[in-house]
């Protein structure tokens, strides 16, 4: 199933917020489909999940679609983000509650 055809997720997102050149930080990310919708923009992409099989199919989809060495997953919970406050310019939460 795919989700968004039209692509107004990335419309919308790129409407709103400006990525390029910034440091993202991605709350729930998940499998990483909608990091992949912007991650391109940004100079640093950084997405977080509990959920380690969601974020082994993101690392994998991040080498297929070469995304480099400025996209990365980790493990963490919402409840204990480990990473200080000045680290990133965007913060994304979307589809996690």
């Amino acid at each position: 199933m795919q989700k968004d055809p039209e692509g107004f997720e990335q419309k919308t997102l790129h409407k709103f917020v400006d990525f390029k050149d910034k440091r993202v930080l991605e709350v729930g990310c998940g499998e990483g489909r909608l990091t992949f919708k912007y991650a391109a923009a940004s100079s640093l992409t950084v997405g977080f999940d509990p959920d380690h099989s969601a974020l082994r199919v993101a690392r994998a989809d991040a080498q297929d679609k070469s995304c480099g060495t400025h996209v990365h997953f980790a493990g963490a919970s919402a409840s204990h983000i480990p990473f200080s406050k000045e680290t990133f310019d965007i913060a994304i939460l979307a589809w996690s509650l």
